[in-house]
């Protein structure tokens, strides 16, 4: 078992399966990710970076994409979701799409590789 699927293995039905589903499309994407705890909440990491990340809350489940700038970048694709600077709040009974998914953590690897090639 991954300390994430243990993490998640605390919470209560339907957000248990919510998040593990959340959990297989994410590494359908980034199959090679890093898993782990951070920031106390579970996170896939690329290359040291938090790429994409996600939690159960008593009212909602949420997306993390480590990155203040994704929704921004995507503003059309989540104006149907509650958004803050660093969240995306979905159903606790029912999983963002893959597309969506896939759209998410594209994004943040693209910010990255942009952060990087500025650095250089």
């Amino acid at each position: 078992m991954t300390v994430i699927e243990d993490f998640v293995g605390n919470f209560a039905e339907p957000q248990r399966s919510v998040l593990l589903q959340m959990r297989r499309m994410i590494l359908t994407v980034l199959p090679e990710a890093e898993e782990c705890i951070y920031y106390g909440i579970p996170c896939f990491k690329v290359a040291g970076k938090g790429v994409a990340g996600f939690n159960a809350y008593r009212m909602h489940n949420s997306y993390f994409p480590f990155s203040g700038q994704v929704f921004k970048a995507m503003a059309s694709q989540v104006a149907g979701f509650k958004t803050t600077s660093g969240a995306l709040h979905f159903s606790k009974d029912e999983c963002l799409s893959q597309d969506l998914v896939r759209l998410l953590i594209e994004t943040r690897l693209a910010q990255i590789a942009e952060v990087s090639a500025h650095a250089k």
